[in-house]
């Protein structure tokens, strides 16, 4: 279905604090990058959901993480974005329900709820590296530097479910390999630096 990304957006902006909507962004651009080099790779089938499928629930997936519904989250994604007059279909409440699989019961199965569950955490890793920069400037990262503290800096980012993250690598499922997998979502990010305040 198509929809108007200001008013979706809009909505996360006003129901999320600031950081939750940044990595919202963040997670956005990833999934689209993550599309694109799937589509370039004659991987993105028929019954494949559309791209701007998993740009928006990239984008809305966090939304319900808020006063009142964090306790639920992303459970009711659909219930807050209505406060807002907006709906997604089914297919986008699933994708975005994959992320959080022990919280919703959705197990990722379609490339794009493996895209989103894999790449979720992945974002605050790429901040942080972003952050420890003298300039603190995501244009500064390179992917050598996230790649390092990935594999070898465990307590980096901590919070990071690297685990997770690592199964994009599964050649069941999205069968990209780490180093390219963060190598895309960093060029995405870096992209729409100046929209996430990096």
């Amino acid at each position: 279905m198509a929809y108007d990304r200001e008013k979706y957006l809009q909505a996360a902006k006003s129901q999320l604090e600031n950081n939750i909507f940044f990595h919202s962004l963040a997670l956005e651009s990833c999934m689209g990058g993550i599309y694109d080099y799937l589509m370039a790779q004659g991987r993105i089938g028929a019954g494949e959901p559309a791209r701007e499928d998993w740009l928006l629930a990239g984008l809305v997936h966090d939304i319900d993480y808020c006063d009142g519904y964090k306790e639920t989250h992303p459970n009711k994604t659909k219930e807050v974005l209505e406060k807002h007059g907006l709906v997604i279909s089914d297919t986008v409440d699933q994708i975005i329900k994959a992320h959080l699989p022990e919280r919703t019961g959705v197990e990722p199965q379609s490339l794009a709820q493996r895209a989103i569950f894999c790449a979720d955490s992945l974002t605050g890793l790429i901040m942080a590296v972003a952050m420890i920069m003298p300039s603190k400037k995501l244009a500064d990262v390179k992917l050598s530097s996230v790649v390092k503290r990935f594999l070898k800096d465990p307590r980096f980012a901590a919070g990071t479910r690297r685990e997770e993250v690592a199964l994009c690598a599964n050649p069941d499922g999205l069968n990209i390999p780490v180093e390219k997998f963060i190598e895309i979502c960093l060029a995405e990010m870096q992209k729409i630096a100046s929209q996430i305040s990096l």
